[in-house]
Protein backbone atom coordinates (compact mmCIF):
# COMPACT_ATOMS: atom_id res chain seq x y z
CA UNK A 1 0.00 0.00 0.00
CA UNK A 2 1.92 3.18 -0.75
CA UNK A 3 -1.34 5.86 -0.65
CA UNK A 4 -3.04 6.10 2.86
CA UNK A 5 -3.72 8.40 6.10
CA UNK A 6 -2.61 6.71 9.19
CA UNK A 7 -4.72 8.28 11.63
CA UNK A 8 -4.81 8.02 15.71
CA UNK A 9 -7.33 9.63 18.18
CA UNK A 10 -6.64 10.66 21.75
CA UNK A 11 -9.71 10.58 24.06
CA UNK A 12 -10.75 12.11 27.32
CA UNK A 13 -12.37 9.84 29.10
CA UNK A 14 -14.08 6.75 28.33
CA UNK A 15 -16.79 8.04 25.82
CA UNK A 16 -14.79 6.77 22.39
CA UNK A 17 -17.07 10.29 21.23
CA UNK A 18 -14.39 12.48 23.67
CA UNK A 19 -11.81 12.60 20.98
CA UNK A 20 -9.58 15.57 22.67
CA UNK A 21 -6.31 15.24 20.14
CA UNK A 22 -5.95 13.39 16.70
CA UNK A 23 -2.89 12.99 14.14
CA UNK A 24 -3.26 11.87 11.01
CA UNK A 25 0.11 11.21 8.42
CA UNK A 26 -1.16 11.48 4.71
CA UNK A 27 1.32 9.05 2.05
CA UNK A 28 1.49 9.10 -1.31
CA UNK A 29 3.17 7.21 -3.76
CA UNK A 30 5.09 5.49 -0.23
CA UNK A 31 5.99 8.82 1.21
CA UNK A 32 4.93 10.82 4.27
CA UNK A 33 3.86 14.10 1.94
CA UNK A 34 1.46 15.62 4.62
CA UNK A 35 0.70 15.57 8.97
CA UNK A 36 -2.03 17.01 10.23
CA UNK A 37 -2.32 17.47 14.00
CA UNK A 38 -4.82 19.22 16.51
CA UNK A 39 -6.36 19.38 19.53
CA UNK A 40 -9.94 18.79 19.63
CA UNK A 41 -12.51 20.00 22.70
CA UNK A 42 -13.56 16.93 23.38
CA UNK A 43 -17.60 15.63 23.79
CA UNK A 44 -18.32 15.15 27.08
CA UNK A 45 -15.95 17.46 28.01
CA UNK A 46 -14.30 16.24 31.13
CA UNK A 47 -11.16 14.25 31.00
CA UNK A 48 -10.70 10.61 33.32
CA UNK A 49 -7.81 10.14 35.59
CA UNK A 50 -7.10 7.01 33.69
CA UNK A 51 -6.78 9.21 30.22
CA UNK A 52 -4.93 12.25 31.53
CA UNK A 53 -2.17 9.43 32.73
CA UNK A 54 -1.70 7.66 29.47
CA UNK A 55 -1.65 10.94 27.33
CA UNK A 56 -0.95 13.65 29.93
CA UNK A 57 -3.49 15.93 28.27
CA UNK A 58 -6.21 18.11 30.44
CA UNK A 59 -9.33 20.59 30.05
CA UNK A 60 -6.91 23.14 30.34
CA UNK A 61 -5.34 22.08 27.10
CA UNK A 62 -8.33 21.95 25.28
CA UNK A 63 -10.31 24.49 26.71
CA UNK A 64 -9.92 26.68 24.19
CA UNK A 65 -9.79 24.09 21.66
CA UNK A 66 -12.20 23.50 18.40
CA UNK A 67 -15.04 21.31 18.39
CA UNK A 68 -14.76 17.89 15.98
CA UNK A 69 -16.63 19.02 13.11
CA UNK A 70 -14.47 22.30 13.12
CA UNK A 71 -11.26 20.16 13.47
CA UNK A 72 -12.82 17.15 10.70
CA UNK A 73 -13.57 19.56 7.68
CA UNK A 74 -10.58 20.76 7.86
CA UNK A 75 -8.55 17.20 7.65
CA UNK A 76 -11.49 15.90 5.43
CA UNK A 77 -10.80 17.50 1.85
CA UNK A 78 -7.11 16.00 2.72
CA UNK A 79 -7.29 12.60 3.02
CA UNK A 80 -10.27 12.01 0.33
CA UNK A 81 -10.32 9.05 -1.47
CA UNK A 82 -7.71 7.29 0.86
CA UNK A 83 -7.88 4.35 3.10
CA UNK A 84 -7.57 5.17 6.93
CA UNK A 85 -4.67 3.01 8.72
CA UNK A 86 -4.76 2.71 12.66
CA UNK A 87 -2.90 0.44 14.74
CA UNK A 88 -6.01 -1.15 16.36
CA UNK A 89 -8.09 0.12 13.80
CA UNK A 90 -11.28 -0.92 16.10
CA UNK A 91 -10.65 1.85 18.66
CA UNK A 92 -9.96 4.99 16.36
CA UNK A 93 -12.76 3.59 13.69
CA UNK A 94 -14.67 3.73 16.83
CA UNK A 95 -13.80 6.94 17.76
CA UNK A 96 -14.50 8.44 14.16
CA UNK A 97 -17.74 6.88 13.67
CA UNK A 98 -18.92 7.90 17.63
CA UNK A 99 -17.45 11.62 16.96
CA UNK A 100 -19.88 11.64 13.72
CA UNK A 101 -22.81 10.75 15.69
CA UNK A 102 -22.18 13.03 18.26
CA UNK A 103 -22.24 15.63 15.97
CA UNK A 104 -24.92 14.38 14.03
CA UNK A 105 -22.43 14.34 11.05
CA UNK A 106 -23.28 12.00 8.06
CA UNK A 107 -20.35 9.29 8.34
CA UNK A 108 -18.85 8.79 4.90
CA UNK A 109 -18.05 5.03 5.29
CA UNK A 110 -14.04 5.49 5.30
CA UNK A 111 -12.34 2.35 5.03
CA UNK A 112 -10.04 1.26 7.57
CA UNK A 113 -6.85 -0.88 7.78
CA UNK A 114 -5.50 -2.16 11.01
CA UNK A 115 -1.57 -2.38 11.56
CA UNK A 116 -2.08 -4.16 14.76
CA UNK A 117 -3.83 -7.47 12.86
CA UNK A 118 -1.22 -7.22 10.33
CA UNK A 119 1.34 -7.67 12.48
CA UNK A 120 0.09 -10.50 13.91
CA UNK A 121 0.12 -11.93 10.67
CA UNK A 122 3.13 -11.08 9.85
CA UNK A 123 4.92 -11.68 12.77
CA UNK A 124 2.97 -13.44 14.90
CA UNK A 125 5.33 -15.04 18.38
CA UNK A 126 7.94 -13.53 16.93
CA UNK A 127 7.55 -10.74 19.04
CA UNK A 128 6.15 -10.67 22.81
CA UNK A 129 3.43 -8.33 22.05
CA UNK A 130 1.92 -6.55 19.07
CA UNK A 131 1.90 -2.96 20.84
CA UNK A 132 2.34 0.70 18.72
CA UNK A 133 5.67 0.75 20.08
CA UNK A 134 6.65 -2.60 19.71
CA UNK A 135 5.57 -3.64 16.13
CA UNK A 136 7.25 -0.13 15.12
CA UNK A 137 10.85 -1.28 16.80
CA UNK A 138 10.08 -4.44 14.62
CA UNK A 139 10.14 -2.49 11.78
CA UNK A 140 12.64 -0.46 12.77
CA UNK A 141 10.85 2.92 13.83
CA UNK A 142 12.06 4.50 17.18
CA UNK A 143 8.86 5.69 18.71
CA UNK A 144 9.07 9.14 20.67
CA UNK A 145 6.27 10.47 22.69
CA UNK A 146 4.02 7.70 22.69
CA UNK A 147 0.55 8.81 23.04
CA UNK A 148 0.95 12.08 21.33
CA UNK A 149 -1.65 11.53 18.83
CA UNK A 150 0.70 12.59 15.71
CA UNK A 151 4.01 10.57 17.15
CA UNK A 152 1.88 7.12 17.16
CA UNK A 153 0.64 8.36 13.29
CA UNK A 154 4.10 8.95 12.38
CA UNK A 155 5.00 5.25 14.10
CA UNK A 156 1.29 3.56 12.57
CA UNK A 157 2.79 5.47 8.82
CA UNK A 158 6.20 3.62 9.31
CA UNK A 159 4.43 0.30 9.90
CA UNK A 160 2.26 0.44 7.18
CA UNK A 161 4.91 1.08 4.90
CA UNK A 162 6.68 -1.91 6.33
CA UNK A 163 4.26 -4.47 6.30
CA UNK A 164 0.94 -3.71 4.62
Amino acid sequence: MKDFAAIDFETANGKRSSVCSVGVVIVRNGSITDTIYSLIRPWPNYYSRFTTAIHGLTCSDTDDAPLFPEVWSAIAPRIEGLILVAHNSPFDEGCLKAAFECFDMSYPGYRFACTCRASRKRFGRELPDHKLHTVAARCGYDLRDHHHALADAIACAHIALAIL
